[in-house]
């Protein structure tokens, strides 16, 4: 028999029974203190001898913690990779339930991988048919809730966050200016070029004017300054809210009795009804101008030639049309962003999903909205 000191609290001794059977007897305490320096040193020993059969005999074992678990499950795994079996004896009572409460026979057990089968076309389809059902139900009852903390809105006016409401008009309106202008003025750059090729051939020059003005107040202007809100804002307030909504800040909120609809969607929804149809007057505004750049230093037109063809085709009802238009479609990116960001689940995954769902989803909703509103326009006038 050999005995070795491995640390000053446990000994370990090896003793060979013929026949290449070996019985480990282990005294003391096995615990966290002692469990790496013996997983070293018998990891060594086992390795070199190789064992055909190997008895740890913890009958002098006073102490066992889940680190002295894992010398044992170590010990295990050497023996059962050189082909041998292992097999421990004379346990104490104490010992026994430890290694129940870890469950020590199944610890070096390897789980066997099974393939995952792939769900049927039927499956599939009734699981995204009920997960569609379940969502659009969600979004009726966050529509009803809106519509509510707009009413409680209406009627209590100073319930409303002004200082966020502010600070989004900032972030909504302000901040986004410079980008609406440049990319209107381009697009009225543009649109009064292309035109202006056709138009040129039969000298009708002067109406570039009014298909600039036109396209700009009634649908380019609304819709481009709604897209590029979905693309700055809507997705803002969907990674915000679902930010929140991970780190338990919104289910903090509900339980300090908050109505977390009120609390944070109706700021951001408010802001952007207020500034969106104001930016969509400075994307008219910008384009037109831009159209008028094209009209004089390509067309040969007058500046005042330009403006006053604008005047004359363009009226009030234009103006307000695409102002209305753009005001549904702030409130439509504004309301669907949120409830992107209410409908977060699990991690940072789930908060990049709502985010380019809340851009998709806003960018179909303006264009759906807008084919209603040409419909009712068609029929109206």
């Amino acid at each position: 028999m050999e005995t070795f000191k491995s640390q000053k609290t446990c000994q370990y001794a090896f003793s060979d029974r013929g026949d290449g059977e070996m019985t480990l007897q282990i005294e003391g305490r096995l615990d966290v203190f002692n469990a790496a320096g013996m997983i070293h040193e018998l990891s060594k020993t086992l390795e070199k001898r190789q064992p055909r059969s190997l008895t740890v005999d913890l009958e002098k074992l006073t102490y066992l913690d889940d680190f002295g678990a894992l010398v044992l499950v170590q010990i295990r795994r050497i023996v059962a990779e050189s082909q041998g079996t292992f097999h421990l004896s004379h346990m104490g009572e104490k010992i026994s339930e430890m290694l129940a409460v870890l469950h020590f026979e199944s610890l070096a057990k390897k789980i066997p991988l099974s393939k995952k089968r792939r769900s049927g076309m039927l499956i599939r389809l009734g699981d995204g048919t009920l997960r569609h059902a379940s969502e659009f139900r969600s979004l009726i009852a966050f529509i009803g809730s809106v519509c509510l903390g707009l009413l409680h809105l209406c009627l209590h006016p100073r319930s409303l966050r002004t200082e966020d409401t502010f600070l989004y008009m900032q972030k909504t309106g302000v901040d986004a200016l410079p980008i609406i202008t440049l990319i209107s003025f381009l697009i009225g750059l543009t649109m009064a070029f292309m035109s202006a090729v056709q138009l040129e051939q039969f000298g009708a020059n002067i109406y570039v004017a009014s298909l600039v003005s036109l396209m700009m107040t009634r649908e380019l202007g609304p819709i481009m300054t709604a897209i590029i809100f979905a693309g700055r804002s809507g997705s803002a307030f969907a990674a915000e809210i679902g930010t929140m909504k991970v780190s338990e800040e919104v289910d903090a909120l509900f339980t300090m009795g908050f109505d977390t609809t009120r609390f944070l969607a109706l700021p951001k929804i408010v802001a952007s009804i207020l500034v969106v149809p104001l930016l969509t007057l400075f994307s008219d505004l910008f384009a037109i101008l831009g159209g008028l750049v094209v009209g004089v230093f390509m067309l040969d037109l007058t500046a005042s030639a330009y403006v006053g063809q604008t005047m004359k085709t363009l009226t009030l009802f234009d103006v307000y049309w695409g102002l209305m238009k753009s005001g549904v479609f702030a409130f439509l990116i504004a309301w669907i962003g949120c409830f992107r960001g209410f409908q977060v689940k699990g991690g940072a995954a789930s908060v990049g999903q709502a985010t380019t769902s809340a851009v998709v989803s806003g960018i179909f909703l303006i264009i759906l909205f807008d084919a209603i509103f040409s419909v009712v326009l068609r029929y109206w006038r």
